[in-house]
Protein backbone atom coordinates (compact mmCIF):
# COMPACT_ATOMS: atom_id res chain seq x y z
CA UNK A 1 0.00 0.00 0.00
CA UNK A 2 1.44 3.61 -1.04
CA UNK A 3 2.84 5.43 2.13
CA UNK A 4 0.16 8.08 2.94
CA UNK A 5 1.83 11.82 1.72
CA UNK A 6 2.84 14.18 4.49
CA UNK A 7 0.34 16.74 5.58
CA UNK A 8 0.65 20.00 4.05
CA UNK A 9 1.35 23.11 7.11
CA UNK A 10 -1.99 24.65 7.37
CA UNK A 11 -1.71 27.60 4.97
CA UNK A 12 -1.76 25.32 1.86
CA UNK A 13 -4.18 22.34 3.15
CA UNK A 14 -6.76 23.85 2.10
CA UNK A 15 -6.62 26.49 -0.44
CA UNK A 16 -4.67 27.04 -3.78
CA UNK A 17 -0.98 28.23 -3.29
CA UNK A 18 2.28 28.92 -5.85
CA UNK A 19 4.98 26.45 -5.81
CA UNK A 20 7.78 28.98 -5.24
CA UNK A 21 5.82 29.63 -1.66
CA UNK A 22 5.17 26.17 -0.33
CA UNK A 23 9.00 25.89 -1.16
CA UNK A 24 10.08 28.76 1.27
CA UNK A 25 7.71 27.53 3.67
CA UNK A 26 9.82 23.89 3.90
CA UNK A 27 7.41 22.23 1.42
CA UNK A 28 9.69 18.89 -0.15
CA UNK A 29 9.16 19.38 -4.47
CA UNK A 30 9.17 15.50 -4.23
CA UNK A 31 5.94 16.64 -1.85
CA UNK A 32 4.36 18.79 -4.45
CA UNK A 33 4.26 15.87 -7.10
CA UNK A 34 2.05 13.78 -4.81
CA UNK A 35 -1.20 12.76 -6.10
CA UNK A 36 -3.33 14.81 -3.54
CA UNK A 37 -2.16 17.67 -5.51
CA UNK A 38 -3.43 19.07 -8.48
CA UNK A 39 -1.81 21.08 -10.95
CA UNK A 40 -4.35 24.03 -12.36
CA UNK A 41 -0.70 25.24 -14.23
CA UNK A 42 2.41 25.25 -13.99
CA UNK A 43 3.40 26.85 -11.00
CA UNK A 44 0.66 26.33 -8.67
CA UNK A 45 -0.92 23.22 -6.93
CA UNK A 46 -4.92 22.82 -5.25
CA UNK A 47 -5.23 20.52 -2.89
CA UNK A 48 -7.29 17.84 -4.77
CA UNK A 49 -9.88 17.68 -2.00
CA UNK A 50 -11.17 21.04 -3.09
CA UNK A 51 -10.64 21.10 -6.84
CA UNK A 52 -13.67 22.73 -8.07
CA UNK A 53 -13.65 24.91 -11.49
CA UNK A 54 -13.50 28.18 -9.98
CA UNK A 55 -10.59 26.94 -6.76
CA UNK A 56 -8.62 26.30 -10.13
CA UNK A 57 -9.13 29.57 -12.24
CA UNK A 58 -8.09 31.34 -8.58
CA UNK A 59 -5.39 29.43 -8.77
CA UNK A 60 -3.80 30.23 -12.10
CA UNK A 61 -4.57 33.87 -10.62
CA UNK A 62 -1.84 33.19 -8.45
CA UNK A 63 0.46 33.18 -11.23
CA UNK A 64 -0.69 36.58 -12.40
CA UNK A 65 1.55 39.89 -12.13
CA UNK A 66 -0.01 43.24 -10.31
CA UNK A 67 -0.80 44.42 -14.05
CA UNK A 68 -2.62 41.47 -15.15
CA UNK A 69 -6.37 40.36 -14.78
CA UNK A 70 -8.54 37.28 -16.00
CA UNK A 71 -10.96 38.19 -18.25
CA UNK A 72 -13.09 37.39 -21.02
CA UNK A 73 -15.44 34.37 -20.28
CA UNK A 74 -12.95 33.56 -17.80
CA UNK A 75 -13.98 36.37 -16.00
CA UNK A 76 -17.31 35.47 -17.29
CA UNK A 77 -17.22 31.79 -15.54
CA UNK A 78 -15.62 33.29 -12.42
CA UNK A 79 -18.75 35.80 -12.22
CA UNK A 80 -20.75 32.71 -12.64
CA UNK A 81 -22.50 33.43 -15.79
CA UNK A 82 -23.51 30.93 -18.13
CA UNK A 83 -21.41 29.98 -21.23
CA UNK A 84 -21.91 27.63 -24.28
CA UNK A 85 -20.26 24.98 -25.02
CA UNK A 86 -18.38 26.57 -27.51
CA UNK A 87 -15.54 28.33 -25.31
CA UNK A 88 -16.28 25.83 -22.76
CA UNK A 89 -18.39 25.33 -20.05
CA UNK A 90 -17.63 27.00 -16.57
CA UNK A 91 -16.05 23.59 -15.40
CA UNK A 92 -14.12 22.79 -18.65
CA UNK A 93 -12.78 26.27 -19.85
CA UNK A 94 -10.86 25.38 -23.32
CA UNK A 95 -8.49 28.42 -22.84
CA UNK A 96 -7.78 30.77 -19.76
CA UNK A 97 -8.12 34.53 -20.78
CA UNK A 98 -5.45 37.51 -19.09
CA UNK A 99 -5.32 40.80 -19.95
CA UNK A 100 -2.31 42.84 -19.09
CA UNK A 101 -2.68 46.45 -18.13
CA UNK A 102 -0.65 48.96 -19.99
CA UNK A 103 2.68 48.15 -21.86
CA UNK A 104 3.81 45.10 -19.50
CA UNK A 105 4.30 41.47 -21.77
CA UNK A 106 1.58 39.92 -22.98
CA UNK A 107 0.41 36.53 -21.28
CA UNK A 108 1.67 33.67 -23.50
CA UNK A 109 1.97 30.64 -21.51
CA UNK A 110 0.53 27.43 -22.69
CA UNK A 111 -3.04 27.01 -22.50
CA UNK A 112 -4.05 30.89 -21.85
CA UNK A 113 -4.54 33.60 -24.28
CA UNK A 114 -2.76 36.84 -23.57
CA UNK A 115 -4.70 40.30 -24.47
CA UNK A 116 -3.65 43.62 -23.67
CA UNK A 117 -5.75 46.77 -22.49
CA UNK A 118 -4.86 50.70 -22.26
CA UNK A 119 -4.75 51.68 -18.73
CA UNK A 120 -7.90 54.49 -19.22
CA UNK A 121 -9.73 51.41 -20.33
CA UNK A 122 -9.20 48.92 -17.75
CA UNK A 123 -12.42 48.45 -15.69
CA UNK A 124 -10.95 45.78 -12.72
CA UNK A 125 -11.84 44.36 -9.27
CA UNK A 126 -11.69 41.22 -7.73
CA UNK A 127 -13.16 37.88 -6.71
CA UNK A 128 -12.63 35.79 -4.12
CA UNK A 129 -9.02 37.60 -4.20
CA UNK A 130 -8.36 37.26 -7.69
CA UNK A 131 -8.07 40.37 -10.05
CA UNK A 132 -10.64 40.28 -12.58
CA UNK A 133 -12.22 42.05 -15.19
CA UNK A 134 -15.94 44.16 -13.56
CA UNK A 135 -19.06 42.62 -14.92
CA UNK A 136 -19.57 45.26 -17.07
CA UNK A 137 -16.01 44.98 -18.71
CA UNK A 138 -16.22 41.25 -18.93
CA UNK A 139 -19.63 41.50 -21.30
CA UNK A 140 -17.80 43.96 -23.71
CA UNK A 141 -14.73 41.91 -24.41
CA UNK A 142 -16.54 39.01 -24.57
CA UNK A 143 -17.57 40.08 -27.63
CA UNK A 144 -14.56 39.13 -29.70
CA UNK A 145 -15.30 35.29 -28.78
CA UNK A 146 -19.02 35.13 -28.22
CA UNK A 147 -21.81 35.31 -30.83
CA UNK A 148 -24.21 37.87 -30.63
CA UNK A 149 -26.73 35.74 -29.22
CA UNK A 150 -24.27 34.66 -26.71
CA UNK A 151 -23.66 38.10 -25.73
CA UNK A 152 -27.56 38.51 -25.10
CA UNK A 153 -27.84 35.50 -22.37
CA UNK A 154 -24.23 37.26 -21.19
CA UNK A 155 -26.35 40.47 -20.69
CA UNK A 156 -29.69 39.10 -19.83
CA UNK A 157 -27.92 37.10 -16.77
CA UNK A 158 -25.92 40.16 -15.86
CA UNK A 159 -28.69 42.87 -15.60
CA UNK A 160 -31.23 40.12 -14.42
CA UNK A 161 -30.70 37.00 -11.97
CA UNK A 162 -26.79 37.55 -11.67
CA UNK A 163 -27.62 41.25 -10.62
CA UNK A 164 -24.20 42.15 -11.78
CA UNK A 165 -24.63 45.45 -13.55
CA UNK A 166 -26.77 47.77 -15.71
CA UNK A 167 -27.83 48.26 -19.31
CA UNK A 168 -26.34 51.85 -18.61
CA UNK A 169 -23.19 50.39 -17.43
CA UNK A 170 -22.95 47.61 -20.43
CA UNK A 171 -23.98 50.68 -22.70
CA UNK A 172 -21.11 52.62 -21.28
CA UNK A 173 -18.39 50.35 -22.10
CA UNK A 174 -18.52 50.27 -25.68
CA UNK A 175 -16.17 52.27 -27.79
CA UNK A 176 -16.23 53.72 -30.96
CA UNK A 177 -13.72 51.47 -33.56
CA UNK A 178 -13.37 48.71 -31.73
CA UNK A 179 -13.35 45.13 -32.86
CA UNK A 180 -16.93 44.04 -32.71
CA UNK A 181 -18.70 46.80 -31.95
CA UNK A 182 -21.87 46.32 -34.36
CA UNK A 183 -22.20 42.57 -32.47
CA UNK A 184 -21.98 44.24 -29.18
CA UNK A 185 -24.64 47.15 -30.40
CA UNK A 186 -26.74 44.70 -31.09
CA UNK A 187 -26.82 42.43 -28.35
CA UNK A 188 -27.47 44.94 -26.25
CA UNK A 189 -30.28 46.19 -28.07
CA UNK A 190 -31.67 42.47 -27.46
CA UNK A 191 -31.03 42.40 -23.99
CA UNK A 192 -33.70 42.22 -21.27
CA UNK A 193 -34.57 41.48 -17.53
CA UNK A 194 -36.67 38.62 -16.44
CA UNK A 195 -35.16 35.34 -17.86
CA UNK A 196 -34.03 33.16 -15.55
CA UNK A 197 -31.68 30.67 -17.33
CA UNK A 198 -29.79 30.48 -20.76
CA UNK A 199 -32.39 28.22 -22.15
CA UNK A 200 -35.24 30.87 -21.91
CA UNK A 201 -33.41 34.06 -23.30
CA UNK A 202 -32.72 31.50 -26.55
CA UNK A 203 -35.69 30.77 -26.51
CA UNK A 204 -36.93 34.57 -26.70
CA UNK A 205 -34.95 35.00 -29.56
CA UNK A 206 -35.62 32.41 -31.29
CA UNK A 207 -39.44 33.39 -30.82
CA UNK A 208 -39.09 37.07 -31.85
CA UNK A 209 -36.12 35.94 -34.63
CA UNK A 210 -38.97 34.12 -36.13
CA UNK A 211 -41.15 36.98 -36.36
CA UNK A 212 -43.50 37.15 -33.59
CA UNK A 213 -44.04 40.12 -31.56
CA UNK A 214 -41.52 40.69 -28.37
CA UNK A 215 -43.09 38.63 -25.02
CA UNK A 216 -43.22 39.78 -21.12
CA UNK A 217 -41.14 38.12 -19.40
CA UNK A 218 -41.67 36.34 -16.42
CA UNK A 219 -45.54 37.25 -16.13
CA UNK A 220 -47.67 36.35 -12.95
CA UNK A 221 -51.06 35.04 -14.12
CA UNK A 222 -54.32 35.62 -12.25
CA UNK A 223 -57.24 33.82 -12.54
CA UNK A 224 -60.66 36.03 -13.13
CA UNK A 225 -61.60 36.09 -9.32
CA UNK A 226 -57.88 37.51 -8.66
CA UNK A 227 -56.20 34.42 -7.71
CA UNK A 228 -52.98 34.00 -8.21
CA UNK A 229 -52.45 30.74 -10.49
CA UNK A 230 -49.19 30.46 -11.18
CA UNK A 231 -45.87 32.70 -13.22
CA UNK A 232 -44.71 31.69 -16.57
CA UNK A 233 -41.51 32.61 -18.48
CA UNK A 234 -42.82 34.41 -21.14
CA UNK A 235 -46.28 35.59 -22.19
CA UNK A 236 -48.28 37.73 -25.03
CA UNK A 237 -50.73 38.32 -21.88
CA UNK A 238 -53.58 40.01 -23.96
CA UNK A 239 -53.42 36.76 -26.59
CA UNK A 240 -53.74 34.54 -23.41
CA UNK A 241 -50.74 32.56 -24.81
CA UNK A 242 -47.72 31.60 -22.29
CA UNK A 243 -44.18 29.84 -23.26
CA UNK A 244 -42.68 27.69 -20.62
CA UNK A 245 -38.97 26.53 -20.64
CA UNK A 246 -39.40 22.60 -18.81
CA UNK A 247 -35.60 21.66 -17.61
CA UNK A 248 -34.93 18.57 -16.97
CA UNK A 249 -36.43 17.93 -13.51
CA UNK A 250 -40.01 18.90 -14.84
CA UNK A 251 -39.67 14.90 -15.88
CA UNK A 252 -37.88 13.61 -13.21
CA UNK A 253 -39.56 15.50 -10.50
CA UNK A 254 -42.86 13.96 -9.55
CA UNK A 255 -43.46 16.78 -7.47
CA UNK A 256 -42.82 19.32 -10.13
CA UNK A 257 -44.63 17.39 -12.35
CA UNK A 258 -47.62 17.04 -11.08
CA UNK A 259 -47.35 20.92 -9.78
CA UNK A 260 -47.43 21.49 -13.87
CA UNK A 261 -50.30 19.50 -14.45
CA UNK A 262 -52.14 21.31 -11.80
CA UNK A 263 -51.40 24.66 -12.95
CA UNK A 264 -51.87 23.57 -16.75
CA UNK A 265 -55.39 22.79 -15.71
CA UNK A 266 -55.99 26.07 -14.24
CA UNK A 267 -54.50 28.18 -16.98
CA UNK A 268 -56.81 25.78 -19.70
CA UNK A 269 -59.84 26.55 -17.37
CA UNK A 270 -59.08 30.56 -17.47
CA UNK A 271 -58.50 30.41 -20.94
CA UNK A 272 -54.89 30.77 -21.29
CA UNK A 273 -52.84 27.99 -23.82
CA UNK A 274 -49.61 27.33 -22.72
CA UNK A 275 -46.84 25.56 -24.95
CA UNK A 276 -44.28 23.60 -23.06
CA UNK A 277 -40.48 23.61 -24.45
CA UNK A 278 -37.49 21.27 -23.50
CA UNK A 279 -33.94 21.38 -24.79
CA UNK A 280 -35.00 19.69 -28.02
CA UNK A 281 -37.37 22.38 -29.20
CA UNK A 282 -34.30 24.98 -28.31
CA UNK A 283 -32.24 22.52 -31.29
CA UNK A 284 -35.34 21.72 -33.62
CA UNK A 285 -37.93 24.74 -33.42
CA UNK A 286 -39.77 23.92 -36.03
CA UNK A 287 -42.20 22.21 -34.49
CA UNK A 288 -43.07 24.64 -31.77
CA UNK A 289 -43.09 27.34 -33.70
CA UNK A 290 -45.68 26.04 -35.61
CA UNK A 291 -47.64 25.54 -32.39
CA UNK A 292 -46.53 28.75 -31.28
CA UNK A 293 -47.90 30.45 -34.81
CA UNK A 294 -51.31 28.30 -35.09
CA UNK A 295 -51.80 30.06 -31.02
CA UNK A 296 -51.82 32.74 -32.74
CA UNK A 297 -53.47 32.35 -35.43
CA UNK A 298 -56.77 30.81 -33.29
CA UNK A 299 -56.26 34.38 -30.63
CA UNK A 300 -55.73 36.90 -33.17
CA UNK A 301 -58.79 35.82 -34.68
CA UNK A 302 -61.06 35.35 -31.77
CA UNK A 303 -59.52 39.41 -31.08
CA UNK A 304 -59.90 40.93 -34.53
CA UNK A 305 -59.41 38.93 -37.17
CA UNK A 306 -55.72 39.67 -37.68
CA UNK A 307 -53.44 36.38 -38.48
CA UNK A 308 -50.18 34.85 -37.12
CA UNK A 309 -46.97 35.67 -38.29
CA UNK A 310 -45.34 33.15 -40.89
Amino acid sequence: MPRQPQPLPSSFANTPFRVQDALRAGVRKDRLLRRDLVVPARGVRLPALHDEPIRRLIAIGLLLRGDQHLSHVTAAALWSCPLPRSVGEPDALVHVHVSTVGKGPVERRTGMVGHRVAVDRASVTSVLGTAVSSPAATWYECRTVLTERDMVVLGDHMIGVGRLTTREQLAGTIRRGDRGITSARSALDRIRVGAESRRETIMRLVVTDAGFPEPQLTVNVHAADGRFIGRVDMAWPELRIALEYDGDHHRTDRSAFERDRARGNDFTVEGWIVIRTTAVDVRRTASFLEQLRRAFENALQRHDGSTAPR
